[in-house]
């Protein structure tokens, strides 16, 4: 193996040890990644540049100059293998990096969209058909439960209603309006 690699020219030494290097540090990275160790022992270098807080295109990390180098190295190998000569191995090794470092980028800024805060909103609730869960007192003077699905999940939420009659278990109802505090505001469907 070393006769082999001592009897290369430096041009594609040079692609060997770049690739190899950032090969083992991206296998490192995506096996630490994968059995979930914590990547902020060694600094938290995946941070944006501008400190911005909010969820958007990162694409200058350290996952991604890593992806760079490595996909660089390899396809520089693939070309100097096909006999390119060494502005277009160079070219085309650093158009594939950038590539992979803007579909990296992309991939890590969609999947941050993904998340959800789970943060019930209750305005979500307006309009919204449900059933009387436990009974809702007329005209305001007993707070009940509907089941209702707000927000892609069904869930058991206070209420109260305008209507002269207490609304029983079983009845089918409306949001009409949401309080400040949260509670629902219902009347019957009919």
């Amino acid at each position: 193996m070393m006769e082999w690699f001592q009897e290369l020219a430096s041009f594609p030494k040079t692609y060997w040890i770049i690739t190899g290097i950032s090969t083992l540090i991206f296998l490192f990275v995506l096996v630490s990644t994968f059995i979930g160790a914590d990547t902020d022992d060694i600094g938290d270098v995946d941070m944006e540049v501008d400190a911005d807080t909010g969820a958007s295109f990162q694409f200058f990390t350290f996952k991604n100059v890593v992806a760079f180098f490595a996909i660089f190295g390899w396809s520089g190998i693939a070309c100097i293998d096909a006999g390119y000569s060494r502005s277009t191995t160079i070219i085309v090794s650093i158009i594939c990096g950038l590539a992979m470092m803007f579909v990296m980028a992309a991939m890590f800024y969609y999947i941050s969209k993904l998340t959800s805060s789970g943060t019930l909103k209750m305005q979500n609730a307006l309009n919204s058909i449900g059933e009387v869960y436990l009974t809702v007192g007329a005209n305001r003077s007993k707070i009940g439960k509907v089941q209702i699905k707000v927000q892609g999940a069904l869930r058991e939420l206070e209420a109260l209603t305008d209507c002269n009659e207490d609304l029983k278990q079983g009845n089918v109802i409306k949001v009409i309006e949401v309080t400040n505090n949260g509670i629902l505001i219902i009347e019957p469907q009919k």
